[in-house]
């Protein structure tokens, strides 16, 4: 048996408690919100945020960050991205040395074209910083449907240790060395998806969603490698696995902010409608800036850039991406 401390108390936090509790682990789950921890203890489920999945009176809520973080075997940071920095600047006093902690949100830091685990290596030196992710919704996760992730880490012992803690019967843990890979899929996946969601939003069809998975996994790809990433990584769950999932699902929040101003809604207008944090939005500008940086070319991406922030109708979008230059599909491929 492990303790575990789960350091937020969202949706995919609530769950990956479930998934621990289940496996016999000892778990404990923050959050900074009073009336949230109030909820929990009281309800036993997260009424907002992942109704109907019932959650163990073993699993202990608190808003102490001291209880939740010091002396465990094992920490989940599970905070939107844009709270990692803040949060693990925070929990920092109650690291041990070589303390796994493991990324379980994904994005880009705006400010610094940072990775998630990079921020917490850099709040958190003694930490022993590892990411798991994948193609993977809290509501199915909570239900016990089957999911398949990755642990990335920067050992081999650290990956094993959390494909072990996490594995279970319907919850199947991979390992991988390649964590920039991983994190640059997880997020990036999210600002594709957000044009996904646009075209469902204007009506378009299977061939459209088809040819933003396809050729958006190429712009992510394209960057991930020039950054130093493994292209078998972009292939792989974390990369095109994600991708799918996060652009076909009904439970995506970043398609269903995308199908919100395909429809017409500003973005802001959209993420009060999702009333759950839209991850893409705020990648959305790093992948641009990330693109310039190692001059990779991101057509799809910088159209959902000008949609979000320079008003750009979505429909004009899709239809300036339809009517560029002629290209050949693999640059990399020879005539005979």
């Amino acid at each position: 048996m492990a303790k575990t401390g789960i350091i937020g108390a969202g949706s995919w936090g609530c769950a990956l408690a479930s998934v621990l509790d289940r496996n016999g682990h000892e778990v404990t789950v923050w959050s900074i919100i009073e009336e949230e921890v109030s909820m929990l203890r009281e309800c036993h489920e997260h009424k907002d945020k992942l109704p109907g999945v019932t959650l163990s009176e073993k699993i202990v809520f608190t808003g102490s960050l001291k209880e939740a973080a010091e002396g465990m075997d094992l920490i989940v940071l599970a905070v939107p991205s844009s709270y990692t920095r803040s949060t693990a600047k925070k929990m920092e006093p109650y690291i041990r040395q070589n303390q796994i902690v493991v990324s379980v949100a994904k994005g880009i830091e705006e400010e610094t074209l940072m990775t998630l685990s990079d921020i917490i290596e850099e709040e958190i030196p003694a930490a022993d910083v590892a990411v798991l992710c994948g193609p993977s919704h809290a509501e199915e996760v909570g239900k016990e449907l089957p999911t398949t992730l990755v642990a990335g880490a920067r050992t081999r012992k650290t990956a094993e240790y959390i494909q072990k803690v996490f594995m279970n019967e319907v919850f199947r843990v991979y390992t991988s060395p390649d964590v920039l890979g991983m994190e640059l899929g997880g997020a990036l996946k999210n600002v594709i998806a957000l044009a996904a969601g646009m075209a469902d939003g204007l009506g378009y069809g299977d061939n459209t969603k088809a040819a933003l998975i396809t050729r958006g996994i190429t712009e992510v790809g394209r960057l991930a490698v020039a950054m130093g990433a493994k292209e078998e990584t972009i292939h792989g769950l974390t990369g095109i696995g994600d991708l799918i999932v996060t652009c076909a699902s009904r439970h995506s929040r970043n398609r269903k902010a995308g199908m919100l101003m395909g429809e017409g809604y500003t973005m802001q207008q959209a993420m009060d409608e999702v009333k759950m944090v839209v991850e893409g939005v705020y990648s959305a500008k790093a992948a641009i800036a990330l693109g310039e940086k190692y001059q990779i070319s991101m057509p799809i991406i910088e159209q959902v850039n000008r949609v979000l922030f320079e008003n750009k109708p979505a429909k004009d979008a899709v239809k300036e991406l339809m009517l560029r230059d002629k290209k050949t599909e693999h640059t990399t491929l020879e005539w005979e």
